[in-house]
């Protein structure tokens, strides 16, 4: 006899059945502002910044994280500034820019160094960046965003490997809920690890496996709200030995077999949109 399941325990299911669509129809039906369509279009940006947006899809990700331009947002360590570039100037007539940033101080070279390469490029254009608002968000072993419930969302591109392997991430994303309002929106992009593999072991080559990572964060209490492939390769197979930065742009291995990488692309990654209840 065909056992029957129960409605509770195919409704989980069935909710995640439901993210998955509603995810796809909104990355196939993304269709930015003509303000974000202009901070994209920039001639603010680098020829080379402007060059990646065939492959990371600016306007469709900050779409289907539902940014608007009044909104306060907080943007996580934005390494070189990418995003900020057209955060900043789209936020900057009626939302509100935070960017989380290493400490000045730190004793580590790279977030030292990271740091003041954001602070300088900031500096340098005070028309475009002057409302940005700076955050260091390391306080001794503690993560801090800002005051509670004071942002609308909280943003993170290709940063959660680093927090796994420095084992800060449950601490940076317990942060990133208790900063947002009721109804924010936090919006990830990671590299995507296969299906199935260890977290701790993918993430020291810079990809995350999807399924785990969406656990991990509704642990904490977020919902998820939504998954788009907007960002996925599937030319990305994921096991190189020098990781994720043998592809475009890091191309770490050089002159090394450089027309296979670059005809491979960027990176396959996940883009999950979650909702502080």
């Amino acid at each position: 006899m065909k056992r029957v399941q129960s409605s509770e325990n195919l409704l989980p299911r069935l909710w995640r059945v439901l993210v998955c669509v509603v995810g796809m129809i909104c990355a196939g039906a993304a269709m930015a502002s003509p303000a974000l369509d202009q901070a994209i279009a920039g001639t603010h940006r680098s020829d080379e910044n402007r060059a990646r947006d065939e492959h990371r899809h600016p306007a469709a990700t900050l779409d289907f994280f539902g940014i608007a331009p009044t909104m306060t947002v907080i943007e996580l360590l934005p390494g070189e500034g990418w995003y900020t570039e057209i955060l900043a100037p789209y936020l900057a007539p009626g939302g509100k820019l935070v960017v989380g940033t290493h400490e000045p101080d730190s004793a580590n070279a790279y977030r030292r160094e990271s740091h003041q390469a954001l602070m300088a490029k900031l500096d340098a254009a005070p028309a475009l960046y002057g409302a940005v608002e700076r955050h260091v968000m390391w306080r001794g072993d503690g993560v801090s965003l800002g005051p509670p419930a004071s942002a609308d969302m909280v943003v993170t591109f290709r940063n959660t490997h680093n927090w796994i392997n420095d084992g800060k991430m449950d601490a940076v994303f317990k942060a990133c809920f208790d900063v947002l309002k009721s109804g924010g929106v936090l919006g990830i992009e990671q590299h995507r690890a296969a299906s199935g593999a260890d977290p701790i072991a993918s993430a020291k080559k810079g990809y995350v496996p999807e399924d785990w990572l969406i656990a991990q964060i509704e642990a904490l209490g977020f919902r998820l709200a939504g998954k788009s492939e907007v960002n996925a390769n599937p030319r990305d197979t994921k096991d190189y030995a020098d990781g994720v930065w043998t592809l475009p742009p890091v191309l770490r291995l050089g002159d090394q077999d450089r027309e296979r990488y670059v005809a491979i692309g960027e990176s396959d990654r996940m883009t999950l949109k979650f909702i502080k209840p």
